[in-house]
């Protein structure tokens, strides 16, 4: 199977990338729908869980049964897998933990500062530099997300003292906590990829998934069997929305790998924050609902930062 998305208009991660953020929506919609009839653990679990046969059909479609396609494992790849599924799973868990605090729309905001960190992380463990272009679309991005994710959860209404006062809770703490772990967990996949140099970024991408869905699914099913067993029947109640979220999900991380294969992972995160976009234009569109001139400045920052990305990154 040799499409590379080479005869796309646009670079291949940029369209990859836009291919994981739908994915994802869909992923998080139907885990919300989840969460009624199980845990967080069980809701977490169908994500790996069921993706896992997704992941291994999909590396099989791209190898087409020649294994002598498939790439040498070494060390360094096996080091940054488990860094980055653990690093996934840690963020995730930090997520879900601000789901009953008063402020968990703070802190989901500041859990977005992930593009910011993951540029740190690159330049620490890669040694990939940013350009001031890069840093400066990153930066305003960010400040848009922001902008829109407390706008919405304060009634539209955002002062700079509201956003300094919001920067020293508890909320925000765990957000940003949360914002470090997933931009590890992108460093990392895009350091696990890269190890295996070839034999091309899909195939890459697909060895990584395989290694690091496997490893999540043992994690979070050990976790499960030690605090509630009952939650295994649960997720078989609910086998059929599962297994459409692991679908999701499975196919939703393989774009990610792929894209961070090609490009720095703070540049591809920073291009998923279009992901917001879609929300509010959606909201505003298809439900008619009301947004506030602080979510439009929120909108339009959030795209001056993807235009600059593209123009001077």
């Amino acid at each position: 199977m040799n499409f590379q998305f080479d005869t796309l208009p646009f670079e291949p991660w940029v369209i990859i990338t836009l291919i994981a953020a739908f994915l994802q929506n869909i992923r998080s919609s139907l885990q919300k729908h989840l969460k009624g009839v199980m845990g967080t653990a069980g809701a977490t679990f169908v994500r790996f869980g069921f993706g896992v046969p997704v992941a291994f059909v999909l590396l099989a479609l791209l190898i087409g049964g020649d294994m002598t396609v498939l790439p040498m494992l070494n060390i360094r790849f096996a080091i940054w897998v488990v860094v980055a599924a653990l690093s996934q799973i840690i963020a995730q868990a930090l997520l879900i933990a601000m789901f009953s605090r008063r402020n968990f729309v703070v802190g989901s905001a500041y859990s977005r500062t992930e593009p910011l960190q993951a540029a740190l992380f690159g330049l620490v463990f890669l040694g990939e530099g940013a350009s001031v272009g890069t840093l400066v679309a990153i930066m305003v991005a960010m400040t848009g997300v922001l902008l829109m994710s407390v706008a919405q959860g304060g009634k539209g209404k955002v002062t700079a003292t509201a956003l300094v006062t919001a920067l020293f809770t508890p909320s925000a703490g765990i957000g940003l906590l949360s914002g470090t772990f997933f931009g590890l967990a992108a460093v990392g996949y895009r350091g696990a990829s890269t190890a295996l140099a070839g034999p091309g970024y899909l195939v890459q991408a697909a060895v990584t998934l395989c290694a690091a869905i496997v490893l999540q699914s043992i994690v979070v099913a050990a976790w499960i069997f030690w605090r509630d067993r009952g939650e295994f029947a649960r997720i078989l109640a609910a086998w059929k929305v599962s297994a459409i979220v692991g679908l999701a999900g499975a196919l939703a991380s393989f774009c990610w790998f792929a894209a961070m294969t090609l490009q720095q992972a703070a540049i591809v995160k920073t291009l998923a924050q279009v992901e917001i976009l879609f929300i509010i234009v959606t909201s505003w569109f298809f439900f008619r609902e009301k947004i506030s001139l602080t979510e439009l400045a929120g909108v339009l920052l959030v795209s001056a930062g993807i235009a600059a990305l593209f123009l001077f990154g």
